[in-house]
């Protein structure tokens, strides 16, 4: 069993029931991520890039997309002082199957290059040029 799983089995039942759907949505569509526990929460990433993740925070699961405010969804709310995007669910009815995979088509496509960032003092560029 992946260390994704478990993090997935240590949930509530709730919980688990939204975070099996978001893992089973984000693998069909980013089957050649590279998925692993990073900071303590499940992460996709392409070519080391952080995209897509999920974490239980204490009234929800978020869903980030470290590219997201640059995709311009009205769903996605803009977290952080970088270029990160959320959306929150309390119950996996709430998952729009159609917006997920919008979302994470633009993940592919719209990247900013937190790989680097430290790198770059914190200055974050935009791995392909729109």
């Amino acid at each position: 069993m992946s260390q994704i799983q478990d993090y997935n089995n240590s949930q509530t039942a709730e919980n688990k029931e939204i975070c099996d759907l978001l893992l089973t949505i984000i693998n069909e569509n980013l089957s050649d991520a590279e998925s692993k526990i990073w900071h303590a929460h499940p992460v996709w990433f392409l070519d080391g890039n952080p995209i897509v993740g999920y974490s239980k925070l204490k009234d929800s699961v978020r869903l980030l997309f470290w590219s997201g405010q640059s995709f311009e969804e009205e769903k996605l709310q803009n977290e952080g002082s970088f270029k990160a995007a959320e959306m929150r669910y309390t119950n996996s009815n709430q998952i729009n199957h159609e917006d997920l995979k919008r979302w994470l088509e633009k993940s592919r496509e719209i990247q900013w290059d937190y790989k680097n960032i430290v790198k770059r003092k914190g200055e974050l560029l935009r791995i392909k040029p729109l």
